[in-house]
């Protein structure tokens, strides 16, 4: 019974994808390294976001070697306006690890993937599936909304521990990659047809507002640091007013993200000088 249910899913959504399949230019490179800046690229941000900004990256980076002799301030500055500056960091020093620790070469198992900074399980999988073909079980927003709206209708608080077995079960072995550009286009298009079923998930938040949230002061910082150079932090904030004046924020928030962008070793300060971190 539960055969016929997923043997029906498979059809339907390789129908679907025969019709309506998406193309984008991260499907038609599916080199390791291009899949690799992809997927960081896509945690969090919508994928016509994305590809102008891949796009523009795999022209200047084509290697990880290239990127790991760029400057951090040059890779922040390319990355700018695509949001979570963090995961640009990320991919550098992703690229100095696969270049020291893996001969240049993205490693190709999940396990090994995983070791890389920004990269979980998710990512992780991804990356063997789309990169190397290889068949693992892994879930983001697209492939939660096809299995949420066909296999849980009308249920609510549904965990991705629920979704996770079918996932294994309906999973094309010889062609995952395929299976789950196809999955994820079924999904897209779910959304477009009927209320966002991800809202049903457990696992559903909705993203705060973006106008003066931390993200967009990080975001500011950044920007401000490697266009105009270093700053103190009295300087930043007469750089940042119009954005510390709206009503959602405050000064002090200029602060906590200065001290957020030191942790995170995007920014360092000295003497009160702050600056983009080498």
């Amino acid at each position: 019974m539960f055969e016929d249910r997923f043997a029906e899913f498979r059809r339907l959504v390789y129908s679907v994808y025969e019709r309506e399949g998406r193309s984008f230019p991260l499907r038609n490179n599916t080199g390791a390294w291009g899949i690799l800046v992809s997927e960081l690229m896509l945690q969090q941000t919508q994928t016509h976001r994305v590809v102008p900004y891949w796009n523009r990256w795999m022209e200047k980076w084509p290697s990880p070697a290239l990127l790991d002799a760029a400057p951090l301030g040059e890779v922040l500055l390319e990355w700018s306006g695509l949001g979570y500056n963090r995961r640009a960091k990320y991919l550098k020093e992703c690229a100095r690890i696969i270049v020291r620790n893996f001969g240049g070469e993205v490693p190709d198992t999940p396990l090994a993937l995983e070791s890389l900074p920004g990269i979980g399980p998710y990512t992780a999988g991804a990356i063997a599936c789309f990169a190397y073909n290889i068949p693992t079980v892994f879930i983001e927003t697209n492939i939660r909304s096809a299995l949420l709206h066909f296999f849980f209708s009308g249920k609510e608080g549904i965990t991705d521990s629920e979704i996770m077995p079918i996932l294994e079960a309906i999973l094309d072995r010889d062609n995952p990659r395929k299976w789950y550009w196809a999955l994820m286009d079924y999904g897209a298009a779910i959304k477009k047809l009927c209320p966002n079923p991800n809202r049903r998930s457990a696992h559903y938040s909705r993203q705060s507002a973006f106008a003066g949230s931390s993200r967009q002061i990080r975001g500011s910082l950044i920007r401000s640091l490697v266009s105009l150079g270093p700053a103190t932090a009295e300087e930043l904030s007469s750089r940042l007013k119009p954005i510390l004046n709206t009503d959602a924020t405050k000064e002090k928030d200029l602060y906590k993200a200065l001290d957020a962008l030191k942790n995170e070793s995007l920014v360092a300060e000295d003497e009160g000088m702050y600056s983009i971190k080498n």
